[in-house]
């Protein structure tokens, strides 16, 4: 089966996988969306995925991310996924604010997921029930995406500055075009010296701030 989008995969993953919550006597809610993408901290962030609350949506929807630079190996990422997305779908059937208590553990425990339950991974179990689920769904319309290379947002534009000099003393400065433009050349500090004069052609580019 070949999908289009993403979403399309995880919320076929998500509705396959629903038995496997009903068998636990935790049954995944109605309403449930799912997506690749950034969690709420951005890139920069450390969680690779995240389930917000149904009360927080205008239409009562679990909305869960997960995020899209995860598995360096292409084999590896389907698996991978749907192992996040199984912890988030624990959420979403036990409640948030259940945390990653006594509920939330036997659910992933019962799944196959192993580990500390803030940071669960497939354990073979997991792997073993789910690998029929994606073998009937097919390939993830997904790759990694590299957010350690170069972005290819634009650069900042660097401040340029022109150099003024006194025509008595040889006093230097140098000052942005709009302030030249807005207040004038700017004085020599030694009195009666009076206006400096700057140089069109010599111009340095100042480093950028950082952010």
């Amino acid at each position: 089966m070949i999908h289009g989008n993403r979403e399309s995969w995880l919320n076929r993953v998500a509705q396959r996988m629903a038995p496997l919550f009903e068998s636990l006597d935790a049954p995944l809610p109605s309403r449930v969306r799912v997506a690749i993408g950034f969690t709420s901290r951005g890139a920069k962030g450390k969680a690779i995925g995240e389930c917000w609350d149904n009360r927080l949506s205008a239409d009562g929807h679990f909305e869960i991310f997960i995020r899209p630079d995860l598995a360096h190996a292409p084999d590896a990422m389907p698996a991978q996924i749907a192992a996040i997305l199984a912890h988030e779908l624990v959420h979403a059937a036990v409640g948030i604010p259940a945390g990653h208590g006594k509920a939330f553990k036997r659910v992933a425990l019962g799944l196959g997921l192993v580990g500390p339950m803030r940071a669960t991974t497939p354990g073979d179990a997991f792997l073993a029930a789910v690998a029929p689920i994606l073998h009937a769904i097919g390939p993830l319309p997904h790759a990694r995406l590299d957010t350690a290379g170069e972005s290819t947002a634009p650069k900042k534009q660097a401040t340029r500055l022109l150099k003024c000099e006194c025509a008595a003393c040889g006093y230097t400065v140098r000052t942005a075009r709009k302030w030249l433009e807005q207040a004038g050349a700017p004085l020599c500090p030694i009195e009666g010296h009076g206006p400096m004069q700057h140089d069109p052609l010599d111009i340095i580019d100042a480093p950028e701030p950082e952010d």
